[in-house]
């Protein structure tokens, strides 16, 4: 039995890094999972998962969180857009990463993962600029703030999957070294 807990374990790390592409909050459902086990499981039952992991993960879904902030907000601050802009951008950006989960590129692999990145980026420039001429800018006046929308979507979103794939290493070491 304690075989399947871990690898119930290992599979919501996964669906939480899945969810990460998505903008959910994925990382924290990893560590919310592996803190779980590790406060549930008893010590002679549970694999090599103890808190110095639930500690790791924790600082490495921080970290993520603070690299997708900043990626986002020195972006649009930059470009002074409003909150219209920057509300559209989430719409815009969770639009697009469904529609990209659906239509794919055609490489090997990765492309559903590309997809989802490329449209969520895509519609979160399409939603910022929208925001931007709902709010009385010109199209011209809207197009840096959705271009700061699409790198800061782009880049915060790859060092918050980047510190997910870490999560999951993380967990998949610590249940594996027993």
């Amino acid at each position: 039995m304690t075989i399947v807990w871990a690898i119930l374990l290992l599979l919501t790390a996964v669906i939480g890094w899945v969810l990460t592409l998505f903008g959910a909050p994925g990382n924290w459902i990893s560590v919310v999972a592996v803190a779980i086990y590790a406060w549930l499981m008893p010590n002679e039952l549970r694999v090599s998962i103890g808190w110095p992991i639930v500690v790791g993960t924790l600082l490495l879904a921080i970290l993520g969180e603070v690299l997708e902030f900043a990626a986002g907000a020195l972006g649009v601050a930059k470009t002074g857009g409003t909150w219209r802009g920057g509300a559209l951008a989430i719409v815009g950006s969770l639009i697009g990463g469904v529609v990209g989960m659906f239509v794919g590129l055609p490489i090997p692999l990765i492309g559903s993962v590309v997809a989802i990145l490329l449209f969520a980026s895509v519609g979160a420039l399409g939603g910022a600029m929208l925001g931007e001429v709902w709010a009385g800018r010109t199209w011209e006046e809207s197009w840096p703030v959705g271009h700061a929308a699409f790198w800061g979507r782009l880049f915060g979103t790859l060092g918050k999957i980047m510190a997910g794939s870490v999560i999951v290493a993380l967990i998949a070491m610590g249940l594996l070294l027993k």
